[in-house]
């Protein structure tokens, strides 16, 4: 079994990072070209193509006109631990071991406009470039048209060496998930639901589901879990599965 997580728009480049664990990106041409093409656009463009503050637009400016085609350790640091948005709160990477990164680096991929497909511990530099962004290349107008089948083939080559059940499992945004062309991953998708209690109803808060996806990630990793079934356990921070609500490849849990 292989998750996907959607990446974070918030980095940490300051915490201590305590794991001499590392890889190195698998498609490393392809962000050469996209870095290429962003190094072209002035802070104005990237402004009114990512809808950017005058800040956050001269600092990806910069960080693109400062890129480094080879990056070790004083440029770059290992994915989980560079992305900290709500996901990886829940995710909480920094606090695992150096065994559990190992096992979770062929189990857990993270879906990016930028490298395509990260692991856990691939090094990564700063930036912002979301998968939704409308960003015209040799390869079409949009992330989805540049990456094409690429994503879903890397994919289906990780599902062979992750091992247990062969599915996919979606814990990633809708914006991000639409870069896996299904039809070419060649496996059982299944997601994961997470909803509130509100005025009597079962809502899903986009804040609180981010988390609990990262929360459902750090379960897998911990229980070392491979099939489908036990998923059911996850129960972190009041969360329960709700049978009644979920099909085979759509689990729910609720709290409330």
């Amino acid at each position: 079994m292989l998750m996907v997580l959607s990446p974070a728009k918030k980095l940490d480049y300051d915490s201590p990072v305590r794991t001499t664990l590392q890889s190195q990106p698998v498609f490393p041409a392809q962000t050469h070209e996209l870095v290429g093409v962003m190094q072209t656009l002035s802070a104005a463009d990237l402004a009114a193509l990512m809808r950017l503050s005058d800040a956050l637009s001269r600092l990806n400016a910069a960080r693109y006109q400062a890129w480094v085609d080879a990056p070790d350790a004083r440029h770059a640091r290992q994915a989980a631990l560079a992305f900290n948005g709500d996901v990886y709160e829940g995710l909480r990477a920094a606090e695992l071991s150096d065994a559990q990164l190992a096992w979770a680096q062929d189990r857990l991929a993270i879906l990016s406009g930028l490298y395509g497909v990260l692991r856990l511990l691939d090094l990564i530099q700063p930036y912002r470039l979301e998968m939704g962004t409308r960003l015209k290349t040799a390869r079409g107008h949009t992330l989805y048209e540049f990456w094409g089948d690429q994503i879903a083939r890397e994919l289906a080559a990780r599902l062979d060496v992750a091992g247990g059940e062969r599915v996919l499992l979606n814990l990633a945004s809708q914006e991000y998930f639409k870069s896996v062309d299904v039809s070419a991953l060649g496996a059982r998708i299944v997601e994961c639901v997470f909803q509130e209690a509100k005025q009597g109803l079962w809502k899903v808060v986009s804040f609180h589901a981010k988390r609990a996806r990262g929360l459902m990630a750090r379960h897998v990793i911990e229980h070392t879990i491979d099939r489908v079934a036990d998923l059911q356990g996850f129960d972190a921070e009041g969360y329960a599965y709700a049978p009644d609500a979920s099909t085979a490849d759509r689990l729910v849990f609720r709290r409330g």
